[in-house]
Order: structure tokens, then sequence, then C-alpha cells
């Protein structure tokens, strides 16, 4: 089996985000990067089928600056065997991203795309469908669990109604949840080995995909800060205010 696994470029989960004093966008200056959380923990779990012999290669691929090689790299670190950087300077929506990784998947072919369900800037958890439906493949989100059974492929997903099962037919799109597994770090060893790993460059003109922006960001702001809370005396005084402050009962 191959598996192709996305990763992005984002601003460090523990910063502070700032707004920009023009209200334009989220000032990204001066500020750590780093790999999205839900994409870490797809590349560990495309190194896990690895190691158990379920996989015998992991691509990993990002879109984006040039500086996206380091998100590439800290992947290799952690077990994959090559990457590919389509790099553009334009900011990507999830249409133009599925349609890139499903050219990519036309050329590289893989058994399986493991990605996170969502990036952690702008939360629209929509890729990895749209890039099933693009592809015609079957699709497990929010999976929790992922083993494969023979030629399926069975995901367990995390549902308002608590957890689901179901088996894929390869090849398929998997979405990775939180509680999937924990990202291991890189060791210092394997850092120095991911230098030598290939890491192809590309752009979106290769193939033959034009980035065209659909969205237009009117303002952003920071949320409004959070309220000092009061106590009440008892229950009654709680159900009150409540029901004739709050309006919530």
């Amino acid at each position: 089996m191959k598996v192709l696994v996305p990763v992005k470029r984002v601003i460090d989960y523990n910063v502070k985000v700032r707004v920009k004093p023009d209200q334009s966008d989220v000032d990204l200056a001066n500020v750590k990067m780093s790999m999205n959380p839900f994409d870490e923990i797809a590349v560990e779990e495309a190194v896990r089928m690895k190691e158990a012999g379920t996989v015998e290669e992991v691509i990993a691929v990002s879109i984006g600056p040039e500086k996206a090689q380091d998100q590439l790299r800290q992947a290799l670190a952690m077990g994959a065997d090559r990457a590919i950087l389509i790099e553009t300077t334009e900011t990507v929506e999830p249409l133009s991203v599925a349609k890139l990784l499903a050219k990519v998947c036309e050329e590289e072919n893989p058994d399986l795309v493991v990605m996170g369900k969502q990036a952690i800037d702008d939360d629209c958890n929509q890729t990895g469908q749209m890039l099933a439906a693009l592809m015609g493949w079957p699709q497990g989100t929010f999976a929790s669990a992922v083993t494969k059974e023979g030629d399926k492929l069975h995901v367990t997903r995390e549902v308002d109604g608590g957890l689901q099962t179901i088996a894929l037919t390869l090849p398929a799109v998997v979405t990775t949840d939180l509680r999937l597994n924990e990202p291991r770090y890189a060791s210092l060893p394997n850092i120095m080995k991911a230098k030598k790993k290939p890491l192809d460059k590309k752009s979106p003109s290769d193939y033959g995909v034009e980035i065209i922006a659909r969205l237009k960001t009117l303002k952003v702001t920071e949320p409004p800060k959070r309220e000092a809370g009061i106590k009440v005396e008892s229950v009654a005084d709680l159900v009150e205010k409540l029901k004739n402050e709050a309006g919530v009962l």
C-alpha cells in the first residue's frame, strides 16, 4: 500500500493569535509556525501503518510557501519516505487544495489518503470530503481508529451519538480526529536523516490547476473578552437569573 498524507503550515497552536490593526487579516509577522495538529496525527497514523507492515510507502505533500518545507521535513523525520511541495504564495481555499491533491493522487496512485479533519487556522473541515468527491472514493471522516482487515479498511468514526464503524473499499480518504493517536517526537538522528530524503518542488501550473479565490474576507476581529461571573445565594436565585436575565430557561 501507498499512503498520501497532506500537511498544512499553520500558526502554532500555543501562540496567541493577533489581528492586524486594519482588521484585514491575522498578523503573521514573527509568529511561530508549525504543522497542523490534525495533520500531525495523520502522519503518525500512516507511519504506524508502515511500521505494522500494512503500508510500504508514505508520501507527505504540502501546498503553500517555500517555508512549508519545514513542516514536510518534520513529516519526513517522523517517518515519511518522501515529500512533495506545491509551492504558492496565494491563499489556497479548500476546493483548490482538493483539486491539487486530486491531481497528485492521479500521478502517485495512492491506495489511501490520510489527512487531518480540519486545519486550526480556518477550521473549514472541507478538503477531505471534497477530495473524496472529486476522486469518487469512499471516505471515513473524524476517525478515532483505523484498521485494515483483508481488502477493507475499517474506520471508527466519532459521531454525535457515539462511535460508528464503517468498512471502506480502497482507495479511500480518511480524515483524522484527536483521539486517533498521539504523534511522536522526531528524534535527532531522524531529523538529520530527513534532510537527505527526497523533497520534490512543484507548482499549481504543473498540475494544470488555477487557484481561484471564491471567498473574500471582509473583516477579522478578536473574540469579545469574557465578562466576569457573579455569585448567587441559592438555587432559586440562579434559576431566577437564568430565566429573567440570561433568558435561557
